[in-house]
């Protein structure tokens, strides 16, 4: 080894920033990350923060190339600083491939989450961020359900069933002890009829039920939820009933029409919903929609800022694109309680 060399290894080693802490999967599944109680307090904070101005989110960035051409087909970089009495710093670098299951048999999609000190900007811990950022997702649906969803709701409608869903639905059988029926429709009827079955044995005090379409499961819904990785839209406004609550977590499977009918829109952050040629921005450009119509943003309900639910009537539309915020609201919280109980393993950079 040079001898330029050796000095570069002398002054790295020099330095003694704090470890970065490795969390895998299975260290965070240990941590309780498999249920939703952790996400709702981390994620409700930072909506709390986003609401009063706490937060530094830049707009994130879709890295896509020409050979991806599924919509699903991308890898996003999500930053964020979350100031307050704990501030933290970090971002989620999130992949998806629509083709992964039937090409690779691997899930869709994949992610780390990287925290930085907020004092020397040096890494502090990695994150597998897949789990934490299926589990942030059904939590915003839960935070929201509690503002815009009918007290005691007891039918939950959800289309798609893969991995996503089975975050949404155990949050809401976890965060809504009323549910007594839930109504599944997927495009492969196997996956719902497998969903059916394994969820009928984990929660026998539920009834769940394959439908035969997407229409049929979104009208017996109190609380609609989407997650497919559909391009086009396909919920139509008179599928919906009276009352009911639409989490469009897949963002892409709801009318215009719903958009611009229904009672109340709600958002997590409006400008990073109003892009990438999405529902909402397609609205706007089209001089349907404006920030004007907006009901609110999440964060100002759960603050009090704004009213959610006034009627047992009201439809609502909660839009929520996915926020950097919520990444590393739970990323800050499962660091500082994986520090407190020695979990995951410390690296080294140098």
């Amino acid at each position: 080894m040079s001898a330029q060399n050796n000095a570069l290894l002398l002054s790295a080693s020099s330095i003694s920033p704090e470890p970065l802490l490795y969390l895998s999967q299975s260290d965070l599944v240990g941590l309780g990350a498999a249920s939703s109680h952790h996400y709702i307090t981390a994620v409700t904070q930072g909506l709390i923060q986003h609401a009063e101005g706490q937060v530094v989110q830049p707009i994130k960035p879709y890295l896509r190339w020409p050979e991806a051409n599924h919509i699903a087909d991308r890898i996003i970089a999500m930053p964020c600083y979350l100031g307050g009495n704990t501030p933290a710093a970090g971002i989620k670098w999130v992949g998806s491939r629509e083709a992964n299951g039937r090409k690779f048999g691997l899930p869709r999609a994949s992610a780390v989450i990287i925290l930085n000190d907020v004092n020397t900007n040096y890494p502090i811990a990695i994150l597998e961020g897949s789990l934490i950022s299926g589990m942030r997702t059904a939590a915003v649906t839960a935070i929201a359900a509690r503002y815009l969803a009918k007290t005691g709701f007891k039918s939950v409608a959800c289309v798609g069933c893969g991995p996503i869903a089975k975050m949404q639905i155990v949050t809401l059988i976890e965060q809504f002890p009323a549910v007594e029926n839930i109504y599944l429709f997927d495009i492969n009827p196997h996956a719902a009829e497998i969903f059916t079955r394994q969820f009928g044995e984990n929660y026998p005090h539920i009834h769940f039920h394959a439908m035969d379409s997407a229409k049929h499961a979104v009208k017996q819904g109190d609380v609609v939820v989407t997650c497919t990785v559909t391009d086009s839209p396909y919920i139509e406004y008179d599928w919906i009933k009276p009352g009911a609550f639409i989490s469009n977590v897949s963002i892409m499977d709801v009318h215009k029409e719903v958009y611009e009918r229904a009672d109340k829109v709600v958002v997590d952050d409006w400008e990073q919903c109003n892009r990438e040629k999405k529902i909402i921005n397609q609205l706007v450009l089209e001089g349907r929609f404006s920030k004007e119509q907006l009901h609110a943003e999440l964060g100002e309900l759960v603050t009090n800022r704004k009213v959610g639910r006034e009627n047992n009537e009201e439809i609502i539309l909660l839009n929520a694109m996915g926020m950097a915020v919520d990444d590393i609201a739970c990323a800050r919280h499962f660091y500082e309680l994986a520090r407190s109980q020695s979990a995951g393993t410390a690296l080294s950079l140098f």
